[in-house]
């Protein structure tokens, strides 16, 4: 039997002392290079079995080129939305053999880049959730991260795959909710304004308001949290509006709270909606309506856009768009007279 190393485990120089080849010969046949002569093949692989030989995982995807790992990025891991994000592609990526290293910005876009590029040193690929950096920014640091697939914000010039939600549509519908029930002030409690989504609402809430001259809406900046919707109950209050439109449920959320604690009844004194269906939205008191997005089957698509890019495949789908639905609950009813 050839000799252990220092550690005590067997390794490459073992079995090719065994098999009476070179650690080159013994590296290939592990690592399923079919150039290597059948006898010598048969040869190295008895001479492993017997001596009962396990390559190194680190060594083998330094040799491969490969890790076996992708790489996300995400603005906030507290928010549940993009946990479930991360759910589904984590188990998708993991019925294919590929783990998921994880790198949160903390919404503070500065760091973006700076964790997207050290991410991807790490891994096979890398996808961008809800990037906050600007336009020019990622234009230009998008080849560098390459493969890379986007999910909630357009690609930049170079088409890496995206995974879009129709926001525009989604507050369009929710707004037309709240009008449908006798509701003519709005408030929008907006959220990160580096958020691609809150542009894009933006967007749908002026088509709303072109279409229906006879609804005012405000708007209050706000977040993406807990806390920014019940920082701002006081405000609303204030305002007058009889609809909230928050940015996301959290933010919606943190707003049901701040108002119950001040006495304002929802939806009977004012009527509040949010954004996403995460899997609280239904157990508020009351539940609470939103445009439902499938976050889950995001994750999940973005993992196949990957997959595609890694096998080289020509022409991966570079862009999908998923459709909100709008889920009425509680939170919402007539307008006050």
């Amino acid at each position: 039997m050839g000799r252990r190393s220092a550690t005590g485990r067997i390794g490459i120089a073992d079995v090719a002392i065994k098999a009476g080849v070179s650690h080159a010969t013994v590296s290939r046949v592990m690592n399923g290079n079919f150039t290597v002569d059948v006898d010598i093949a048969a040869r190295v692989r008895a001479a492993a079995a017997e001596l009962k030989y396990q390559p190194n995982p680190v060594g083998r995807s330094l040799a491969l080129g490969k890790t076996d790992t992708i790489g996300i990025v995400v603005p906030d891991l507290a928010n549940p939305t993009f946990q479930a994000i991360l759910r589904g592609l984590s188990m998708a990526a993991a019925q294919d053999g590929y783990r998921v290293l994880i790198a949160d910005s903390s919404e503070v876009p500065s760091e973006e880049a700076i964790l997207a590029g050290e991410a991807r040193r790490r891994c096979d690929g890398l996808v961008l959730c809800a990037p906050r950096m600007s336009d020019a920014e990622l234009q230009e640091i998008a080849p560098s991260l390459q493969p890379l697939v986007l999910i909630n914000r357009p690609a930049p010039a170079g088409s890496p795959p995206s995974l879009m939600v129709d926001y525009r549509q989604g507050i369009e519908d929710v707004a037309a909710h709240l009008r449908d029930l006798g509701h003519r002030k709005l408030l929008f409690l907006a959220g990160p304004p580096t958020s691609a989504s809150n542009a894009q609402r933006l967007v749908g809430l002026a088509e709303f308001l072109a279409d229906h001259p006879d609804t005012e809406l405000q708007h209050l900046a706000g977040g993406s949290s807990f806390e920014a919707g019940h920082e701002a109950a006081d405000a609303v209050i204030s305002s007058g509006a009889t609809g909230v439109i928050a940015f996301n449920d959290l933010v919606a959320m943190g707003l049901l709270s701040g108002l119950h604690e001040r006495g304002i009844r929802v939806p009977d004194d004012v009527s509040v909606t949010g954004f996403d269906d995460i899997p609280f939205a239904r157990y508020t008191t009351p539940p609470l309506t939103t445009a439902a997005v499938p976050i889950t089957d995001l994750g999940r698509q973005a993992w196949q856009r990957m997959l595609g890019l890694i096998r080289g495949e020509a022409n991966p789908t570079s862009a999908s768009t998923f459709q909100p639905q709008l889920e009425i609950r509680g939170s919402t009813g007539p307008a006050p007279a």
